[in-house]
Formats: structure tokens, sequence, C-alpha cells
């Protein structure tokens, strides 16, 4: 039993006795009790002797490490502080800065972060788009130069000095789709000096995701940095199927000495913007300037065509699998896919309208939606992966606003509730290991992740039978269940399923040789 440590005539915060201790290692899980004093894990053991301020009878509940959600889009967590969403389902660390797009001062964010209190602990990535944004002056469609590459370096190092756990990129989005490979190969190596990650979410995740997959292996390669595969799918009809060989791909490279991890969410569909299905040529720049060419007859024609080209290779008839989630502009059309949206405002069905419809959303400030354009069997494999991660992919949701994605409330619960209770696809222990020892191993974390003595008190205990993701596509606005506590720092942010509103949070600076 590792970190076995009996302390007596010790007083504690809290005592968790006698619960099943998935200890986040993978190991079988054993029954002890839990002591926590001071924020950190004191003592674990049987029937561990002493008082302590609160007890929490864990009999027939799962005792875990607190969750952590390598992916998320949380920088509006200043603005809804208690992370409700998140803590709910039992996460107590959310990765920022994911798909190339973060604050750009991480020494300043941590600051106003820690000003203002947040109940969950906070560490981030430093997003390649926002450093390109910065430096590029808005034309984009090129290469830097040397004294912009130099400054791109520099920016990313005082980010990795000020506490990043490394880099992201989103290279569907502007301006990283436009980045070619020698240019993030040089940045990343300003992560490599620091051990950090580069987290990148790839060209491509349907019919391109080999060449998308080489070209994050030989960044991993040339720069000397651990890579990370964000959210790993396979998307549209046409590329289902082929995840035996993406995972032979990846495993080939790890064998080759590369060190490639991936992580997943829980459901077959995506999200993002509606603008992603704009080429990328209309999109570059700002939004008077898409206005602008979608204004010329010719180049909106290019644009139909093309998007119309892209329909078709990924397999699908229409963009019906599209749905819109948060449309400021018209909310009357959220929750509704674009076909069913195009007869609401033209008329009519046909992927004509739906294009122009698109196309005038995108004009419009954009929109963000849910692609049903995964399948479950691929999602399935992913996740038996042994080195696949489980991380949400949302930002701190605004409870009743718009058609979000469910993950945003149901990803970890769902994990546990579909594919480790219902399905038996993982054991518990290895359910848990996906959502804390990898994800902190993996992001350089330390002292998170498992239930051992001298590590942060991030716990999360939970009734195994009732766990439940209880948000869905039509009904998102759902909180998780099952959820007995969860500590961050020691502290209570969930008892019985309802939020403390204590906000014990720390800001995660990356450290140079943390957790491994």
């Amino acid at each position: 039993m590792a970190g076995l440590q009996c302390v007596s005539a010790a007083e504690y915060d809290w005592l968790i006795k006698g619960g099943r201790i998935a200890d986040g290692t993978g190991n079988p899980a054993y029954f002890a009790d839990v002591g926590i004093k001071g924020g950190r894990i004191v003592a674990i053991g049987k029937d561990l002797p002493g008082e302590a301020k609160q007890v929490l009878d864990a009999k027939g509940l799962v005792v875990a490490p607190g969750f952590i959600d390598v992916h998320t889009h949380a920088e509006g967590i200043e603005k809804q502080p208690l992370a409700e969403n998140f803590v709910r389902m039992g996460v107590t660390t959310l990765v920022l800065g994911n798909c190339g797009s973060s604050r750009l001062d991480i020494g300043k964010y941590f600051k106003e972060l820690e000003d203002v209190l947040v109940s969950p602990n906070v560490a981030t990535l430093i997003g390649q788009g926002t450093v390109r944004g910065q430096v590029m002056g808005g034309s984009f469609k090129r290469p830097p130069n040397a004294t912009e590459m130099a400054k791109m370096k520099e920016l990313v190092t005082k980010a990795m000095e000020d506490g990043a756990v490394g880099m992201s990129t989103g290279l569907i989005y502007l301006p990283g789709t436009f980045t070619e490979t020698e240019e993030l190969v040089e940045l990343a190596k300003a992560v490599a000096p620091f051990d950090g990650v580069y987290a990148s979410h790839m060209r491509s995740e349907s019919n391109g995701i080999f060449n998308a997959l080489d070209e994050l292996f030989r960044i991993a390669r040339e720069a000397g940095v651990r890579a990370e595969i964000s959210h790993i799918k396979l998307a549209g009809k046409s590329a289902w199927g082929q995840t035996d060989k993406v995972l032979a791909a990846i495993e080939a490279a790890r064998a080759e000495g590369l060190d490639i991890t991936q992580d997943q969410y829980m459901y077959p569909a995506s999200s993002t913007g509606l603008s992603s299905r704009v080429p990328e040529w209309a999109r570059e720049g700002n939004d008077a300037e898409f206005r602008k060419r979608l204004a010329d007859p010719a180049l909106k024609a290019k644009m139909v065509v093309e998007i119309k080209e892209s329909v078709e290779k990924s397999g699908n008839e229409d963009l019906s699998y599209v749905f819109i989630a948060e449309y400021r502009k018209n909310r009357k059309l959220n929750g509704l896919n674009l076909a069913q949206a195009a007869e609401k405002e033209r008329g009519n069905t046909s992927l004509d309208a739906q294009i122009d419809l698109l196309l005038e959303i995108t004009a419009n400030g954009g929109a963000s939606g849910v692609f049903h354009s995964m399948s479950e069997d691929d999602l399935r494999k992913y996740l038996q992966h042994p080195n696949t991660m489980i991380a949400a992919d949302s930002g701190v949701r605004v409870f009743g606003s718009g058609v979000p994605h469910p993950r945003g409330y149901g990803n970890n619960a769902r994990a546990l509730a579909e594919y480790v209770r219902k399905e038996k696809m993982l054991r518990l222990e290895d359910g848990v290991r996906r959502m804390t020892s990898l994800p902190a191993t993996t992001f350089q974390l330390k002292d998170r992740g498992l239930i051992h003595v001298g590590m942060w008190a991030d716990v999360a205990v939970f009734d195994p039978e009732k766990v439940q993701d209880n948000a869905t596509f039509t009904e998102p606005h759902h909180y998780a269940t099952g959820f007995r506590l969860v500590l961050v720092n020691g502290q209570a942010v969930v008892e019985n399923d309802k939020h403390t509103q204590a906000r014990p949070g720390k800001m995660l600076r990356h450290e140079v040789g943390g957790t491994r």
C-alpha cells in the first residue's frame, strides 16, 4: 500500500474512513482511511487514530485523486470562478490555453486569478496562435522574418519561465493554420529546455490525419519535446474505421523514442466555431475583411464550391450534422442543425441554403457549434489505449446559456458511468488513472494525481453505482451527480452534489522535473 503511514494522536482536517481507494496508479483498489491536514494527505491506513474536524464515512464509495482535465478552454474562469460544471464532476485541476489560444502574459494572468480566487487549480499552456497573432501584425499567410521569429521565441520562453506547462497549437484556426512546420519546430525548441509539452490540435482529424501525425512526430523529434495529441478523433464518415492504423502510427513513434500521448472526450461529437467549415483563405484577417470577400460574387462562389467539396470529402450529404450551440445574433437558432436553421431562415433545407446561412453567421461574428461527425466504435478503440487521457475540451459553462456540448457538464462522470460501470470497457482503476496520474505525469503537475502521503489533497469521493452524467445534446445544462465529496487542496468544493462556494484553487506553475 504505497504511502502507508500511521499517525497517532493526530488531528486531521478531514478523515475519510473506510473507502475503496483507487489511488490513481491503476493498481488494484484497496480499503483504507485517508487523513488530510494542511491541504495535504498526511496518513493512509486501516482505522487511523486521531481526531478530525470533519469525518466522512466512505463505506461503499470510491476515494480517488481529483480529476485533472488537460484540455479545457476555461480562460473565462475569472468570470465564473466556481467552475461549477467542472468541479461537480470531480475535476479539481484545469489546464487552460489549448488549441493555440491562451492569455499572452501568463504571469499576469496567474496573478489575476490568484486575486479573484477560483475553486479548481489552474495550469496553462501558452498558445502558439496567440503568440503568432501578437507578433505578425495581422499578416498571417506567410512565414515570419528573422526578427518576428526571435520575438515569438522570446514570448514562448517568457511564458515558460512564468510557469506555462508547454505550448499548444490549433492548426485549423487562424493564425495557426498558416504556420509552416519549420516555424513550429523552432517555437517548440523554446519549450524543450523546460521539459514542457507540445499539445496540438493537428491540421487534420479526418482523411489527412496521417500527414498531420507525421508533422507532430517531426516536431517532437526535431525539437526534442514531448507531444500530446489533443482530442484524438476521426471526423467525417469517410475517415471512420482507421483507429487501428492511427494507434499503430503512434506506437511506432513511441518505439522510435518519441514521447507521444493523447486525450479524448467521451462523446461522438465535437464542438468548435462554425467558421471552421469556411475555407482558411476566406477567414484570414478580421470580420470586415471576410464580409468584403463575401460581397464579391466571384469569391463567394469560390467559398461555396470549396465548402461543397469539403462536405463531399467528409462523406456527408450536407451540413445537417452541424448544430448551432450559441449564436448571439439570433439565439432562436440555438439548438438547431444547419438544415433546420436554413429552413427557418431561408425557407428550404438545400445545401446551398445551409452554406448561405453558414456564411451569413460567419459574417455576423460567428457562432459555436456541435458537430456530430464521429463514430462511437472509433471512440471506444481510442479509449481502450492505455495512454489516452480523458478531457472535456470545454469552457466554464454559464448555466442555462445556449445549447452547448454536454461534455462540459458530464465528461468525467460519463467515463465512469458509461464506460466503466455499464460497458465495463475500462476497469475502475484504469478509468481513474486516465483522469489523474496519467495527466499529472504528462503535464508535470507536481504532487498531484495520486492518493499517496505527501500529495496535495485533491480528492474525489463518488458512489460507483450512482455516478452519472445527466447532460444531453438537447438538454445540456444538467450537472453530474454521484459525488459525495470533492476536495481541492484539502478544502471541500462539493459536498453531496452541491457546490460549497469555496475557492481554494492554486495556480500550478510548471516546475522543471515535476512528477515524472
